[in-house]
């Protein structure tokens, strides 16, 4: 449609959502209409505290982000020089052998599946009903 053609209060309720990115992100997953959202903003205003939710992120916030994220990361590694690697080695043994068990577990159930009561590597039962 063309700049024009639209009504000015709707190029104003275009330049709204423009400012608040989080409210295209809500009504794409919520699946609710534009309309709804038109009439609060021109019932409510822009400047009703509803619309705080939908505002990016001022930068400083995100910069507080990228330093949670460095600081979690230090933690990490923090952690990992704590770490026995003794221990974590003689762990991951266990638990290595004990996948290895179930798994011989796991072929023995699957033969014997497969081979079924008469299989030719096993003696027939005697057959009392049959002629």
């Amino acid at each position: 449609m063309n700049e024009e053609k639209l009504h000015p209060s709707v190029r104003e309720f275009r330049d709204f959502i423009n400012k608040h990115p989080r409210l295209i992100e809500s009504v794409r997953r919520s699946g609710k209409h534009w309309q709804e959202y038109y009439e609060k903003w021109s019932l409510l205003g822009e400047d009703d505290p509803m619309w705080e939710k939908y505002k990016d992120k001022p930068k400083e916030e995100k910069k507080n982000e990228t330093f949670n994220k460095t600081e979690l990361f230090d933690q990490v590694i923090r952690f990992a020089e704590k770490m026995d690697m003794d221990k974590l080695n003689n762990q991951i043994e266990q638990l290595s052998s004990t996948i290895g068990m179930i798994q011989k577990m796991v072929g023995q159930f699957q033969d014997n599946k497969k081979s079924g009561p008469y299989s030719p590597g096993r003696p027939k039962d005697f057959n009392w009903f049959r002629d």
